[in-house]
Order: C-alpha cells, then sequence, then structure tokens
C-alpha cells in the first residue's frame, strides 16, 4: 500500500471519530436540557395607572410575581412565586417540562417594590411558549403592572369641556383692535426617575479594577450595588448562558468557577460585568460584557479561552490600574 493511500485512510478514520465525538457532545448536551422549563418575563412601575406601558413607567425592583396553574375545573395545580432583580426581570425554573399552556403571571398583592410602587397589582398575563427543543421549554410573560396608590402628580389628566359662562347681552362697545398676548405654554414636568443605588465608598470615576477573589471577600459585600449574588446567571447574560449553565446557577456561585474552560469564561466574565458597574474606567462596559460572553459561547472553545483570558486581564488592571476596594463600615 502506497504512502498516499495509507494518509486517505488516516484522513478517513480522523473524519469518523471527529464525527463520533460531535455525537457523543449532542447527546450529552441533549441529556442535559431534557426536562427543563423556564418562565421569565418584566414588571413596570405603571406610574400613571393607565394601565399600560409610557414613557413614565419604569423597571420595579424587589417585588413579588406569583405564578399560577389551574386544570380543566379551575383548580390549581402549580404556584410559584419569585422577586424581580434590580433590572425588574424575573426567572423561574420548572424540572420535568410540565404543561404551562394554562399558566398566567400577576404582581403579587403583597408586593412591596422599590419607590413605593406596589399598592395596586396590574392585570395578569398568560404564558407565551417562545422555544421548545428536546422537552426544553422556554416561556415569555408580557410586561406586569404594579402601581401606586394614586397618579403621580405630573401625569396627564383628561381634560372635560367646561361650559362657557351665560352672561347678559350688552351692545358692542367699539375699540381700538388689541394686538392678544401669545398664549402661555408651560412644559409638563419630567418624569420621576427610580432611585439609584447608592455610591461606593470610592468615586465612580475613579478607575478600579478588582479580581474575583476580591468580589467574594465579606468585607467588600457593600460593592454590590447594581446585581444581587443570588441573581441567576441566565437573567443577566441571557438565554444562551441559561442553557450552558443551568437556570438555576447563580453570580455568587459564578465566582467560584476554576478548572473548566467554560466555567473560567463564566467566573471572569461576573467579575468583568461587576467591575464595570463598579468603576467608569473600567476597560470594558456592562453591555460590551454581555454580549463578548455570548459571542464566545456560541463560538469554538477556543473563542472560550481567548474571551476569559481578555476579561482576566481586564480584571487585573493590565498592571496599572489596582483595586480601590475598601473595607464596608
Amino acid at each position: 500500500m502506497s504512502l498516499a493511500d495509507n494518509c486517505n485512510n488516516m484522513g478517513h478514520w480522523s473524519q469518523h471519530k471527529l464525527h463520533f465525538l460531535a455525537f457523543l457532545i449532542l447527546a450529552s448536551a441533549i441529556d442535559e436540557a431534557l426536562g427543563d422549563a423556564m418562565v421569565s418575563g418584566s414588571v413596570f412601575c405603571d406610574q400613571c395607572k393607565d394601565g399600560q406601558l409610557s414613557l413614565f413607567d419604569y423597571p420595579i425592583s424587589g417585588i413579588k410575581v406569583t405564578m399560577t396553574c389551574e386544570d380543566s375545573n379551575g383548580q390549581i395545580t402549580t404556584s410559584r412565586e419569585e422577586t424581580t432583580d434590580w433590572f425588574g426581570k424575573y426567572a423561574m425554573r420548572f424540572d420535568g417540562a410540565p404543561d404551562l399552556s394554562n399558566c398566567y403571571a400577576q404582581v403579587s398583592s403583597n408586593g412591596q417594590g422599590s419607590n413605593g410602587c406596589g399598592a395596586v397589582a396590574g392585570p395578569a398575563q398568560k404564558l407565551s411558549l417562545m422555544f421548545r427543543m428536546f422537552d426544553m421549554e422556554i416561556y415569555n410573560v408580557d410586561s406586569l403592572l404594579s402601581q401606586p396608590a394614586q397618579p403621580m402628580s405630573f401625569c396627564p389628566r383628561s381634560k372635560k369641556p367646561v361650559p362657557a359662562p351665560v352672561n347678559p347681552v350688552r351692545p358692542p362697545v367699539p375699540v381700538s383692535p388689541v394686538t392678544p398676548p401669545p398664549p402661555h405654554f408651560k412644559l409638563p414636568p419630567m418624569p420621576r426617575l427610580p432611585p439609584l443605588p447608592p455610591m461606593p465608598p470610592v468615586p465612580f470615576l475613579e478607575p478600579s479594577a478588582c479580581a474575583h477573589q476580591n468580589w467574594t471577600k465579606p468585607e467588600y459585600k457593600c460593592y454590590w450595588r447594581a446585581l444581587n449574588p443570588e441573581t441567576k446567571v441566565g437573567v443577566v447574560f441571557g438565554l444562551v448562558a441559561a442553557r450552558r449553565y443551568g437556570a438555576d446557577m447563580t453570580l455568587w456561585q459564578a465566582l467560584q468557577g476554576r478548572g473548566d474552560p467554560y466555567r473560567t469564561l463564566l467566573r471572569e466574565a461576573t467579575t468583568a460585568l461587576l467591575n464595570s458597574y463598579n468603576s467608569l474606567q473600567f476597560s470594558y462596559n456592562s453591555i460590551s460584557v454581555v454580549t463578548q460572553m455570548n459571542l464566545s459561547l456560541m463560538g469554538s472553545q477556543r473563542s472560550v479561552l481567548l474571551t476569559a483570558l481578555r476579561f482576566m486581564r481586564a480584571n487585573s488592571g493590565y498592571g496599572h490600574t489596582t483595586c480601590k476596594f475598601t473595607p464596608c463600615k
């Protein structure tokens, strides 16, 4: 047998091995995805109590959302409660791929929320199936509304026509023409924005880059401002990350990852996201961190390692920016 024939046979054998390896990876991924259902949505503060989203409304954090499922007799079969994060988002995971076609979500009446916008719960919304594959289901809920006790003072109000007063008829009096003054125009008040998180001990404009070890120390817990350690990875990074790391993985658990390239990427991406919220001069902003994270997860393992390395270098400050944390009081 010639050398060329040997090379061709080896090439065919390598292709068979690659195809078999790809099949094993796909089968493993399918097996991990079996039997999961995830529900997500957002809650907004309906400041004008008009029952719809407008420019006056904003995402509301810290409010409870209840998802309820009923059978054909109207009996409750499933009930789950979750609290919205800083961005007004919530996510619920169910094992065993249950039938959620007859389920709805609503703001709980006992939720408080931020800025006192939890007095009245808006209408319930049904779940909408967005994705289904290998018994894995992704449901979305239209935006839920929570309302204050009274509409805000700056909200537009409906105007009713006022009848003109009846005056006795008098003979016209000749007067010289007078130019009427221009109508008085007053700008409507600006909408009230949601309260900002408390500023950290270090000025936000000062450059700072901290490694993942710093973010897990108890004395620096006050720097977790925009994100909560118990926030789910899938809520922050999206569905691609949720399929890779599971719907129950929290940001605190993400900071413990090591050994595996994908866990290393998650650890450094989470650290970079925290640094981006803590310092305006950090190398990445929050949107670019999430974007780079998702692009690498959809690419090759080499892309995963390179992105993790870039985040790691940024979190170390490239050798000229230090971590400006000071112990919390």
